[in-house]
Order: structure tokens, then C-alpha cells, then sequence
């Protein structure tokens, strides 16, 4: 399924188009970047449809590494449909096990071997996402582990929210739950919403909006036990 977060691979007239999309105010930044990763091959992460994006559009982008002070330059692109080579699912953790940051090393292994165990499919994207895909060096001593988690029943909903509550405390796990409808909320909202003792909303990100919506009616797009 094409969605957030999905790997976009371009032709040469796929990088060429969208460098006329560039934000002129950056345009030496974004030649730069372009020309390396056409030159290596490496892929655009779909992001959010902007509202004036015509149906043979796609929004894309790219995160640099991030500069001495931190900071990861971001570069909002959009490509035509004819210009993609190629679309992917975001990593799936247990490939991403591979190039693990050694930081991480125990407690993702416990982690992986408990979701495998569950039957729980994670994938990866964010900073060691683009670390693998790249070889360049994104992940720092504050970098989070951003996941995310595409539930299609209530009781894989229950399990895999249990073992990313569970190895949070050993692990920064961040990242997303995307519902069967496509609507997407970070996980830790999620979770502190299902133990509120009211009926809470929370922030749902979409393909097109970001809006309030009631956990309950995310809830009944999932499967019954």
C-alpha cells in the first residue's frame, strides 16, 4: 500500500522534475543533496499530500544528516507519477536488526525476539531509517526508534501495544500506530488515551489532514477478537 513513510525510488527525468519543486530560498542546499542521491540511487519517503497537489503528484522529501548542532535539514519535494521508478514499504525492523547501532544492542534484540515471538511486524523509518538506506550518520545519543505499528485486529492491537509500552522503559521507542483506514496516531498518545478514564480524542494524521478524532471510532475499524 502506498502511504507515509513508503520508499520512493525516481528515474532521471523523475530527479530532474523534482528539483524544479525545490524551495528557491535553498536551492544550492537542495542541488547538492539531489545530485548525491540520484548519483547513489537512495530513495524519497512519501509525506503528507499537500492541498493544492494535483492526482499525478506525489509529496516527497529528504532529511539530511543532522549538523553540529543537531539540526537535520528537511527538503519537501514533489514528484509526478511518471517520474517514480519504484515504491517500497518502509524497513521492517527485523531487517533493520542488521545495522543496529551498538547502543541499542541488547534491548532491541529483546525487544525483536518478543515481537517476532508475538507475531508483531514493526517497521522503521525516521533517523536509522535513513541511516541504513544511506550509510551516512544519522542516529545520535538523543535519536528515537521510530516504528510503526499496522494492527489489523483488536488482539494485535492489544499485544503489540503491550510490548512497546513494556520495552519503552529500556529502549526510546517513538513512532506511529496506522489503523486499517490509514489514519495513523503516535503510539504513546495512543496508549495514554486507553488507560484515560474518559472517552478521549487524539491527533490523527491522515494522507491529506491532521485532525482530532475519538480513539473509539479508530478502534472499531479493527477486526473483533
Amino acid at each position: 500500500m502506498i502511504a507515509r513513510h513508503s520508499l520512493v525510488w525516481l528515474n532521471a527525468n523523475g530527479w530532474r522534475r523534482a528539483a524544479q519543486t525545490a524551495a528557491a530560498d535553498s536551492v544550492d542546499t537542495v542541488c547538492v543533496a539531489l545530485t548525491r542521491w540520484q548519483q547513489e540511487d537512495w530513495p524519497l519517503v512519501l509525506r503528507r499530500r499537500e492541498a493544492d497537489t494535483s492526482d499525478n503528484e506525489l509529496c516527497v522529501g529528504l532529511a539530511l544528516p543532522p549538523d553540529g548542532n543537531g539540526d537535520k535539514a528537511r527538503i519537501p519535494l514533489r514528484v509526478q507519477l511518471a517520474g517514480i521508478q519504484r515504491i517500497e514499504e518502509p524497513l521492517t525492523l527485523e531487517k533493520a536488526l542488521a545495522h543496529m547501532p551498538p547502543g541499542w544492542s541488547g534491548p532491541l534484540h529483546a525487544f525483536a525476539g518478543d515481537c517476532l515471538h508475538s507475531g508483531i511486524v514493526l517497521r522503521v523509518y525516521g533517523s536509522w531509517a535513513w541511516q541504513i538506506l544511506t550509510q551516512q550518520n544519522y542516529v545520535t545519543a538523543s535519536s528515537d526508534i521510530d516504528l510503526l505499528f499496522t494492527p489489523r485486529s483488536e488482539p494485535e492491537f492489544s499485544r503489540g501495544m503491550a510490548l512497546l509500552a513494556q520495552h519503552a522503559a529500556r529502549l526510546p521507542l517513538d513512532g506511529e500506530v496506522i489503523f486499517p483506514d490509514g489514519q495513523a496516531v503516535a503510539w504513546k498518545e495512543c496508549w495514554q488515551a486507553l488507560h484515560a478514564s474518559s472517552q478521549p480524542r487524539v491527533l490523527v494524521k491522515t494522507e491529506t489532514i491532521v485532525q482530532l478524532t475519538p480513539l473509539a471510532r479508530l478502534m472499531s475499524s479493527l477486526e473483533p477478537a
